[in-house]
C-alpha cells in the first residue's frame, strides 16, 4: 500500500538520544533561582514528581504537563525559573543533521510529515525548537502527549497524531520512533507500520518486531519507497 504519511517520535529519534542526569539538570536550574539552601530539596522533589509523572505515563497511558510535576512537587514556577529550564534543556534538544532532509524528501513525495512525542512540555516550546532548527515549516501537524489525556503507547496518542496530519486509515501510516514498547508496539497496536531507530539505552521489548530498523534518519527512505512501490 501507499504510504501516505510518516509520523515521528522526537527525544531519540528527531532529536538524537542524550544521556542525562535529571537530577543534575533540576539542581542546575534550582540554583540559578534559590538560595543555596533550598537547592537540594527543591531539586529532589521535582525529580521525584518527575519520575512519578513519567511512571504514570508507562503504567497508565496517562499525559503530564509541567504545570503537574510542579504542582505535585509543591513548586510555584516563575517565568525565569521556567525559561531557565528552556535554556538549560536547549543544548540536548539540538535536531539530527540528517532530519531537514529526510523531512523534505518525504514532501517531495507527497507524503505527510507528523510529530507524536511523550512530553510534559508545551506546544509553545516544541514550536520555538523546530524553528529554531528550520524544520517547523516541514511538519504537516503535530500532536504533544502535554496536550491530549493519552500518551504513547495508547492508540488514542496515534490516532490524534494521524488526525493532525490528515490521515485516516493506519495501515497508510508509519511511525517512526527509538523505544520498542512505546512507539513500535503502540504504532503497530494501533495499525500503524513501526520503524525502529534503535538505542541501547531505552528497554528492550521482545513481544514487538518493527517492519524495519534502521541506524539513520537518512536509511527511511529506502523503506518508504519500497512500500510505496509495493
Amino acid at each position: 500500500m501507499a504510504v501516505s504519511a510518516v509520523i515521528f517520535d522526537w527525544g531519540g529519534t528527531l532529536t538524537p538520544w542524550h544521556d542525562i542526569q535529571h537530577g543534575e539538570m533540576w539542581r542546575r536550574i534550582c540554583a540559578a533561582h534559590l538560595d543555596p539552601g533550598e537547592v537540594e530539596a527543591v531539586a529532589k522533589a521535582l525529580l521525584d514528581a518527575e519520575d512519578a509523572m513519567w511512571r504514570r505515563g508507562r503504567d497508565e497511558h496517562r499525559s503530564a504537563t509541567l504545570a503537574d510535576v510542579f504542582a505535585l512537587a509543591g513548586v510555584e514556577p516563575t517565568e525565569a525559573l521556567l525559561a531557565t529550564q528552556f535554556e538549560v534543556w536547549s543544548p540536548h534538544t539540538i535536531i539530527d543533521p540528517a532530519a531537514p532532509g529526510v523531512l523534505r524528501a518525504l514532501r517531495e513525495r507527497g507524503i505527510k510529515v507528523g510529530v507524536l512525542s511523550n512530553t510534559m512540555w508545551s506546544r509553545e516550546w516544541h514550536e520555538r525548537i523546530f524553528a529554531r532548527d528550520g524544520v517547523l515549516d516541514l511538519l504537516d501537524g503535530a500532536v504533544y502527549s502535554s496536550e491530549i489525556p493519552w500518551a504513547k503507547p495508547h492508540a488514542e496518542a496515534f490516532r490524534a497524531a494521524m488526525a493532525a496530519v490528515g490521515v485516516d486509515d493506519p495501515a497508510d501510516c508509519v511511525f517512526v520512533g527509538d523505544r520498542p514498547y512505546d512507539d513500535i508496539h503502540g504504532a503497530k497496536s494501533a495499525g500503524l507500520r513501526g520503524v525502529l531507530v534503535p538505542n541501547s539505552l531505552v528497554p528492550t521489548w521482545d513481544s514487538v518486531t518493527p517492519d524495519a530498523t534502521i541506524d539513520r534518519l537518512d536509511g527511511l527512505l529506502a523503506h518508504i519507497d519500497r512500500w510505496s512501490a509495493a
